[in-house]
């Protein structure tokens, strides 16, 4: 998985966090938890905010 994979990504994290709160969620601790995601084989660093909001809103529409 890479950073590009936003929906498999919003899926893994819900998978594994139902209980956590999407919308407060600290982008440092969002992208903390994608990279520790089994299967996730980008490079850390090419993660951007741009990126991390699109995660985050994907993880919001699969709750809605």
């Amino acid at each position: 998985m890479k950073w590009t994979d936003i929906e498999d990504i919003a899926e893994q994290l819900e998978n594994k966090n139902p209980d956590m709160d999407v919308y407060s969620l600290r982008f440092t601790l969002l992208r903390k938890m994608v990279v520790e995601l089994d299967g996730f084989e980008d490079d850390a660093d090419k993660c951007n905010e741009r990126i991390l909001e699109a995660i985050q809103a994907e993880w919001i529409a699969l709750r809605e």
